[in-house]
């Protein structure tokens, strides 16, 4: 079970780091928030799959009931994310933020 928790909490820490590098190194508003939604989800879900696990080794009603708290916490965070991703987009659409678009030199396009 330790060896599943840790493979799990790695996991999480993969999608983490990666978002996190998404984050500061993609070039406008519009593509930062892909790395933000999508792997921050993936993270969240491995980790708190990986502490539902870890709760739930030692069988008792309590712990049943915080590893059930924590699958809550899940399927709320899966709903709420892009709903909350697109909600930050859609007020970006509406301030006037340009998407990035890369410079082309125009010796090069010929």
């Amino acid at each position: 079970m330790e060896i599943v928790v840790g493979l799990l909490l790695s996991g999480g820490l993969v999608f983490f780091t990666g978002g996190a590098i998404g984050i500061l190194r993609f070039p406008d508003f519009y593509t930062r928030l892909h790395p933000a939604g999508k792997l921050d989800t993936a993270g969240q879900l491995l980790a708190l799959s990986a502490v539902a696990l870890y709760v739930i080794a030692d069988p008792s009603l309590e712990h049943i009931l915080t590893a059930a708290k924590i699958g809550l916490i899940v399927i709320f965070v899966h709903l709420t994310s892009p709903t909350a991703t697109h909600a930050i987009v859609d007020a970006g659409v509406r301030a006037g933020l340009k998407p990035w678009q890369k410079k082309v030199d125009d010796d090069l396009a010929d």
